[in-house]
């Protein structure tokens, strides 16, 4: 899953914990995981929903200004089916102290 750079900052605060597409059919699966940048997101679920559900709440929640702002972005190809995707962030694995021993006292 790709996102506006705008949005990246808060999903890896956690500020935003879902996303709306609107595709064909569904692009990611529960469970997968996702690069991005550093880090990753993984899907927690995936709804079908329809255009009373684009709610100003759920734009917001979602990161953006409003229903007009999300619209905007959420569109790809010729899709016609809505999707509410609910994930979390994975921040990277710190590679501290892999590999290596303490020395010994």
């Amino acid at each position: 899953m790709l996102f506006a750079k705008r949005l990246r900052e808060g999903i890896r605060r956690g500020e935003i914990t879902c996303s709306v597409r609107i595709w064909m059919s569904p692009r990611v699966r529960v469970g997968g995981r996702y690069r991005m940048e550093e880090g990753e997101i993984e899907v927690d679920s995936i709804e079908t929903i329809g255009f009373p559900d684009i709610t100003p709440e759920l734009a917001r929640e979602s990161g953006f200004l409003g229903v007009l702002d999300l619209l905007k972005v959420a569109k790809h190809g010729k899709g016609e089916n809505i999707y509410l995707i609910r994930f979390h962030y994975v921040p990277p694995r710190s590679r501290t102290g892999q590999g290596c021993s303490e020395p010994k006292v």
